[in-house]
């Protein structure tokens, strides 16, 4: 029979136990080695490593055995002393307070939005990089102490569960998560009733939601839960899994994340008196609508819509994570439109206003869509890629937002993405070396970081800059053997997890356990381990490797240098081409033949993760470049020892070095057929691996240590760790994304926001009449067409304001090297200053110096942008005059070459 009501029983911990209970519920231990150890020494049979988790391990032992651990004097006091280490790294001041204390002016408050968060295996809330990512953000920003709030959905069935048929097709499973079973505490009024937020449907329906907080250290993270009786029975479905469903759904569940994650925060801080956020961070547009909720608090307080728009801007982070138009959510107009207005939400506020900000604009834009990352770009002043090449790419392609600039002025800048080391970084690679410094706390340092509690600082969170690192003196002295010893004795677990997984795949698959006796002789830790596991869309190229399969099996089943590799991943639901892939691979690795070489494990997840990264000798990737934004993946690999195999993407395009692994060179400039380029980069993969991964893996010394080998190691953990750090990353986004949004959101006070908005007002409506008029440059030897280096133009130019004054614009001269059809690369600008007043035709006459100090082929030009001290860049508004053509070819304005 089935039970008409589901609770759960919780059990009563003995009084000298009570705070395992506060260590269970801080998802700090998912990166604390002390608390982890002290979880397993509870029960050293109900923890696993790779699916820990404390709450439900608590609620499995027998009362019996927390009647012995309350007596246990030793259990006490370790115990206590971990319960000590928390309370320290919870009130301390860290490297945000110290800063503080410098003087340095901070956000009071970050509020921080993504549609998944990956912080640990226990809370299965994530699918993939991005999650990855956000976890790794709030880990790092509490390591940091920086006062951020996280902001995301509960989803009762989380991200599906994968497994395989018998013959290779994925198979999805969506277990009930039960919130009460894990590491959350449901937020609560004074009186104890639950908390809800509640958005406004058409029909006069209502949305409600809970709100549940998960601890990561010292950053709530709240997470809206749809599952509720006051919702009807669609309602309650809102939050049933991520990703999943249609437009309608996912609409709903973007407006709950944005409209009702603002609702959330605003109720956490009245209950819990944490100060207000000052900066909104958008991670990727599905929380876009956070931008609208702001704009409906100002509205009412009397600030009119323009206004409130600028004033939410300016307090506004947008970072967006996709390198392609098609990855971007996309809603109808339509069916935007009939969530919003007075029957839906944000009554009062003109739907036209709202369509507007996420309408396509750009050359090839569609009309007729709701572009939720074009919106999350007009709502925020600032935004980034996460890559320096996948920013570059994001400014071309939303270049069409801001017509008349360059590519390279779009501002949108990047922030090179890290990962958390203590989370991914094997014990035992934070211990290397350890016994020769006799101090600090190494199984919490990461490597090529400063021992701690966090990623590449000390117990105050003191940032570690490369080269002053005693770590890295620690590593750079650690004997070629200990580093070997150590590689191969994680390439062993590494066997170990991989059989165990198998063995329960192929169990799953039908098989019985008489047919897989084989699996005992799946892989061997004395051979080159190639390691690749990501999600499965088709430009991430899970396949590339079986391109030529003659030769892949060349290179496994090699007589003196074989590979093995492992490989992991699971397609979206709904991506059969995703899951053609997959089948494809795990049928070449069920050949007998080199099924002990090659190996699919189903069920991707934190847990096998933290397995894989520290036992692969190699990382593979190989996506369709530039479409990796970044890839963290291999980060985590290198922080353990593990190099890189990579085409260069994302952040190995700017870090890569021939000291940390390999480059697979790409043909994306000489080959647009795609299969030809799968090609000639799967030929170019092969003879890496053929002519210099294996043979430098096999090149062993006397004593049979594979010297250069070793050497790439110890350059990967000392060089490269230190950049790939999550606390680098968190570091860049206070300094350059959040102090000045911040500063920029502080100074708009009501009237500044109004001021502002009327200016912009006055400008867009001036600027049809402001133009460049004549551009004339001394010495006149400039129309002979050469200058010489060093020499100086002074150049004279007049404008047309159109009404406007001085103040209100900057001319610019624009200039540097310029290509075959005249377009100026390398670009730098100088001020032109105002001479005198207007002249008969109310034109502006403005003069200044331009320095020639390159060689080769030179031009300038000159432009007029609007200019206010409260914009965060020149190019803000996306307007710009500049001369027309007959005006650049009258006055030579363009093609003056140095000699």
């Amino acid at each position: 029979m089935k039970a008409i009501r589901r609770f759960t029983v919780r059990p009563v911990l003995p009084e000298p136990l009570r705070p395992l209970s506060d260590l269970a519920r801080n998802l700090r231990w998912s990166w604390h080695t002390e608390t982890q150890q002290l979880f397993r020494a509870a029960d050293p049979e109900g923890w696993r490593p790779a699916d820990a988790d404390p709450v439900r391990l608590l609620g499995a032992v027998s009362a019996g055995r927390l009647a012995e651990l309350a007596a246990d004097r030793h259990f006490l006091h370790r115990l206590t002393e971990v319960s000590k280490d928390l309370r320290a790294y919870l009130d301390g001041p860290r490297w945000y307070q110290d800063q503080l204390a410098e003087g340095t002016e901070l956000p009071a408050a970050v509020a921080y939005f993504s549609p998944e968060f990956g912080v640990t295996a226990a809370l299965p809330q994530y699918s993939g990089g991005l999650g990855i990512l956000a976890g790794d953000h709030l880990k790092a920003a509490s390591d940091l102490g920086v006062p951020l709030v996280g902001v995301g959905l509960l989803y009762r069935h989380g991200y599906f569960r994968q497994s395989l048929s018998h013959d290779g097709w994925q198979q999805e499973h969506y277990p009930v998560l039960d919130p009460n079973e894990l590491p959350l505490t449901l937020l609560r009024e004074a009186d104890g009733t639950p908390s809800r937020v509640m958005l406004a449907l058409p029909g006069g329906r209502s949305l409600y939601a809970a709100v549940w907080e998960a601890q990561v250290g010292r950053v709530p993270l709240l997470l809206l839960d749809s599952d509720v009786e006051e919702n009807a029975p669609g309602e309650r479905d809102v939050t049933d899994r991520l990703y999943g469903g249609g437009s309608d759904h996912r609409l709903l569940q973007e407006m709950l994340l944005g409209i009702g994650g603002v609702r959330a925060v605003r109720t956490y801080c009245r209950l819990t008196g944490r100060p207000a956020p000052e900066v909104f961070h958008t991670n990727e547009g599905h929380a876009g609508f956070l931008g609208l909720e702001r704009v409906r608090e100002l509205t009412e307080t009397g600030l009119g819509f323009e206004a409130a728009l600028e004033t939410v801007r300016a307090g506004a982070v947008f970072t967006t994570h996709t390198p392609v138009p098609a990855g971007m959510d996309r809603f109808e107009r339509q069916l935007v439109a009939r969530h919003f207005g007075d029957d839906g939400e944000l009554p009062g506020v003109d739907v036209e206003r709202i369509l507007a900000l996420g309408t396509e604009t750009s050359p090839g834009g569609e009309p007729g869509l709701f572009n939720m990352a074009v919106m999350g770009l007009r709502l925020a002043q600032r935004a980034n890629g996460v890559s320096t090449l996948h920013g570059a790419v994001s400014r071309g392609m939303f270049s069409g937002l801001w017509p008349g600039f360059d590519p390279a002025e779009v501002p949108i800048t990047s922030v090179t993405n890290g990962v958390h080391a203590p989370t991914w970084v094997a014990p035992e690679v934070l211990r290397l070396g350890s016994g020769k410094r006799g101090t600090g706390r190494a199984e919490n340092a990461p490597a090529g970081a400063e021992a701690g509690d966090g990623c590449g600082h000390g117990d105050r969170g003191q940032a570690v800059r490369p080269g002053t690192d005693r770590r890295q003196d620690t590593l750079t002295a650690v004997p070629d053997r200990e580093i070997w010893d150590l590689r191969r004795g994680l390439r062993e677990q590494l066997v170990t997890e991989v059989r165990e997984r198998l063995h329960a795949s192929w169990r799953g698959r039908g098989a019985g356990a008489a047919e897989l006796g084989w699996i005992d002789g799946v892989l061997d830790p004395d051979v080159l381990t190639i390691g690749f596991a990501r999600r499965v869309p088709s430009y991430k190229r899970l396949t590339l490797m079986l391109h030529d399969r003659d030769r892949l099996r060349a290179l496994l089943l090699h007589p003196t240098h074989p590979v093995q590799i492992v490989v992991a991943g699971k397609a979206h639901p709904a991506d059969d081409g995703g899951k053609r892939l997959i089948q494809e691979l795990v049928r070449f690795a069920d050949d007998p033949r080199v099924r002990h070489r090659i190996v699919f494990l189903p069920d991707y997840g934190m847990g096998m993760a933290r397995k894989l990264y520290p036992g692969c000798d190699v990382w593979l990737n190989n996506p369709l470049r530039p479409l990796e934004a970044c890839g963290t993946s291999g980060m985590k690999a290198a922080l353990n020892g593990c190099l890189n195999l990579s085409v260069r993407d994302g952040w190995w395009d700017e870090w890569y070095e021939a000291d940390f692994g390999w480059a697979i060179p790409t043909a994306d400039g000489s080959a647009t057929d795609e299969e030809r380029r799968d090609e000639l980069e799967a030929g170019a993969l092969y003879a890496l691996l053929e002519d210099r991964v294996a043979p430098r893996f096999y090149d062993r010394d006397a004593d049979g240590l594979p010297e250069r080998w070793i050497e790439m190691v110890r350059s990967t953990l000392v060089t490269l760790g230190p950049k790939v750090l999550a606390d680098r990353m968190v570091r860049e986004y206070v300094e350059r994304l959040y102090a000045p949004a911040a500063l920029a959101r502080r100074a708009l006070t009501p009237a500044a926001a109004r001021e502002l908005a009327d200016w912009k007002a006055r400008i867009h409506a001036a600027w049809p009449q402001v133009a460049v008029d004549h551009v004339e440059a001394t010495p006149d030897a400039v129309v002979s067409g050469s200058a010489e280096l060093g020499s100086t133009l002074a150049l004279r130019v007049r404008v047309a304001l159109g009404g406007l004054d001085p103040d209100d614009v900057e001319v610019q001269a624009v200039a540097g090297r310029v290509d075959s059809g005249d377009a100026i690369a390398e670009a730098r600008t100088v001020p032109l200053k105002p001479v005198g007043g207007h002249d008969l035709e109310d034109r502006l006459l403005y003069e200044g110096p331009l320095a020639l100090d390159r060689t080769g082929p030179y031009g300038y030009t000159v432009r007029v942008l609007p200019s206010h001290p409260l914009l965060a860049s020149g190019a803000e508004l996306g307007l710009v005059a500049v001369p027309g053509e007959a005006a650049g070819d009258a006055d030579g304005d363009t093609g003056v070459f140095l000699r």
